[in-house]
């Protein structure tokens, strides 16, 4: 059963429930909509899977009253993968805009959202407006009109059942993001302090720079034979040049090839002035909220990141602000769990190279990828070197033809010849302007411009690029998905064998091939055991009886930079 919803911004809302596409009884008009979806989900030996708009305005104010659905239609995340594998990647995909092209309406955009707050994020009552319909339009018939346009132009491609697959981890991916940013992953502010204090100085007043970072600054100028400011990429390529050593720019590999007394303290300087800028005192009151506590112990925070579904053309996500993909390890000293509580974490290793394996069906790569160490398993092949084996294979889903990648990709391709043709089939589609699809169906963005560039100066270059990029895509659009669906039944797992987990307890943090869960103590092994449960059926749903294995690096630790 599938049920539409929409809210009327006061707290109630209207209902039709749905036989597949097509809406069945009247429309029903509730008072407090929280109360009414808390009541199907828990009254209902099978909740319904929910039709709303837009997962990301809708969901969050059912959380925060403590109401978690098991499952989602998402109309905005289906419309953009449906335009997407139309190759209409840039068009508008609200609930709006699919509803104004049904009707050979005018388009309107779709609405900014606007940058992640961190801790001033203000909650509001269900979504706002977001959908851009025009006024006066019927909300509820039209999510019905355009979710009965979405299956029917689903059922028309070729791989429906995989596609619909997408549709579903998809959203059910965009529930999971709503549900970590508000657990958050467990934070603690004292030990974050401790750790910029012991690498920085003290936190500077009236918006000086650190005291590490001033000597640094001091102790550059001294070396050039002026003062000079690390942060002004201009003002130090002019010190370079004064020194007699001229570069072209201030990239860290540039600099590394100067041999001078100053070049150490820049790149000593860039890497902390990163760390200050990035993830200082300013990030942390910013994005870690703080938790209210008792007595003498330590002080609990929350980092609460705001995800962006499909942020990547891949469809791996993004954040608005926060930083949360890329937590620096200078400070997972400060992911802590709480006390009696534990982090559970899920790594999937070798994920990309495992993908290639299973979607090639490349028996011999297929069966070096039922060991628990795929390159150890190829390094047989290569003479005996993992690490050889390891850059062959990666250069082959990269396209890296130069240097040691040379010699080690023509000994790939003649070991495992299906998975090298399956990359280079589709290297030859992306320097020819085509696109690719992944294994469920997201789609490559066809190449802007296209025509201008084939005509260009450089153009076997920019082919060559864009073959590159489709060449990738295939491999991480599909582990993109792999981690869609690991997630997705990771929140099944959870929803039915952990049912006493303690509000806050589950998944807390996901990142490409990663997952984090904060969870009591004597619940560790119930949940590792879920998170195995949730491995093997990631892989059966996704690609049968393959012999590929994806093993998960399973860890239970009170901290993130701790195994």
């Amino acid at each position: 059963m599938r049920i539409a919803v929409v809210a009327d911004g006061e707290g109630g809302g209207r209902l039709r429930e749905l036989d597949g596409a097509s809406p069945v009884g009247p429309t029903r008009r509730v008072d407090d909509l929280v109360a009414e979806i808390r009541e199907v989900e828990t009254g209902s030996p099978e909740p319904p899977r929910w039709v709303w708009a837009c997962t990301e305005d809708f969901y969050p104010e059912l959380v925060r009253a403590g109401v978690r659905v098991s499952r989602c239609h998402d109309v905005e995340h289906t419309e953009a993968l449906l335009l997407g594998h139309a190759a209409r990647h840039y068009e508008p995909h609200s609930l709006g805009a699919a509803w104004a092209r049904l009707r050979d309406l005018p388009v309107p955009d779709d609405p900014v959202r606007p940058l992640g707050e961190g801790t001033a994020a203000q909650p509001a009552l269900f979504e706002a407006d977001r959908s851009t319909l025009p006024p006066g339009t019927d909300r509820l018939e039209a999510l019905v009109e355009v979710h009965r346009d979405q299956g029917e132009r689903i059922g028309e491609l070729l791989a429906p059942d995989r596609f619909s697959l997408l549709v579903a981890v998809e959203s059910a991916g965009a529930l999971a993001a709503v549900e970590m940013s508000h657990d958050g992953l467990p934070w603690r502010p004292d030990e974050h302090d401790r750790i910029l204090t012991e690498v920085l100085g003290p936190r500077p007043t009236g918006g000086g720079r650190p005291r590490v970072l001033a000597d640094l600054a001091e102790r550059i100028g001294e070396a050039v034979g002026h003062d000079v400011n690390p942060d002004s990429p201009a003002q130090v390529m002019r010190a370079m040049a004064w020194i007699g050593h001229p570069v072209e720019s201030t990239r860290s590999w540039v600099l590394e090839r100067v041999d001078h007394p100053v070049v150490p303290l820049l790149l000593r300087y860039k890497e902390l002035a990163r760390l200050y800028s990035a993830n200082g005192w300013t990030w942390l009151d910013t994005w870690v909220r703080e938790l209210k506590t008792e007595g003498d112990g330590p002080r609990l925070g929350r980092f609460r990141p705001d995800y962006v579904i499909g942020g990547v053309v891949s469809g791996r996500w993004a954040t608005r602000g926060g930083g949360a993909l890329q937590i620096p390890k200078a400070v997972r000293g400060a992911v802590r769990s709480d006390p009696g509580w534990v982090l559970v974490r899920a790594d999937a290793g070798q994920l990309e190279p495992r993908v290639l394996a299973a979607l090639s069906h490349d028996d011999a790569l297929a069966s070096a990828a039922a060991e628990e160490d795929l390159y150890a398993s190829l390094a047989d092949q290569v003479g005996g070197d993992r690490e050889r084996a390891k850059i062959g294979l990666l250069a082959a889903m990269y396209g890296q033809t130069s240097g040691d990648a040379a010699p080690l990709l023509a000994t790939m391709r003649r070991l495992y010849p299906r998975a090298l043709d399956h990359v280079d089939a589709a290297a030859r589609t992306g320097e020819g302007g085509g696109i690719v699809r992944s294994w469920l169906g997201r789609t490559s963005p066809p190449p802007r411009g296209w025509a201008a560039t084939i005509a260009g100066p450089d153009a076997d270059r920019r082919r060559r690029a864009h073959g590159r990029f489709t060449r990738n895509f295939v491999v991480q659009a599909t582990a993109a998905e792999w981690a869609l669906v690991l997630l997705a039944a990771l929140r099944q797992e959870l929803r039915e064998h952990l049912s006493n987990m303690p509000e806050g307890g589950g998944i807390v943090f996901f990142v490409h091939d990663e997952v984090v869960l904060h969870v009591p103590e004597e619940l560790a092994e119930e949940t590792v055991r879920a998170v195995r449960r949730a491995e093997s059926r990631t892989r059966e749903i996704l690609f049968g009886d393959s012999p590929v294995r994806f093993p998960l690096e399973l860890s239970v630790t009170d901290r993130y930079d701790r195994p």
